[in-house]
C-alpha cells in the first residue's frame, strides 16, 4: 500500500495507567496500524508497552486506512 510517511492515526489506550488518554502514531511503512507502541512516562525511568487491540474506526466506509485504533496495556519496562 502506498501511503505517506507523515501519515498518521490516534491510539487510544483502553486500559491500564494511561487508560482514556490518545497519541498520534505513525503508520508502518507497509501501512498498517503499528502492533505495539512504547510511551515513556512522565518519571523518565519506565516506559509502558501496549498492543494493538481488535477496535479500529474510519472516517468513512471507503477509508483504507483507520484513523483510530485500540491499544491494550501490557506490561510496563523499568530502564
Amino acid at each position: 500500500m502506498d501511503t505517506s510517511s507523515t501519515a498518521s492515526y490516534t491510539a487510544k489506550l483502553i486500559d491500564g495507567p494511561l487508560e482514556g488518554r490518545t497519541v498520534a502514531t505513525a503508520f508502518l511503512d507497509s501501512g498498517d496500524p503499528r502492533p505495539r507502541i512504547e510511551l515513556n512516562a512522565d518519571t523518565g525511568d519506565k516506559r509502558y508497552v501496549y498492543s494493538r487491540g481488535s477496535g479500529l474506526e474510519f472516517d468513512s466506509e471507503n477509508s483504507p486506512l483507520p484513523t483510530a485504533v485500540e491499544y491494550r496495556f501490557v506490561e510496563t519496562v523499568f530502564d
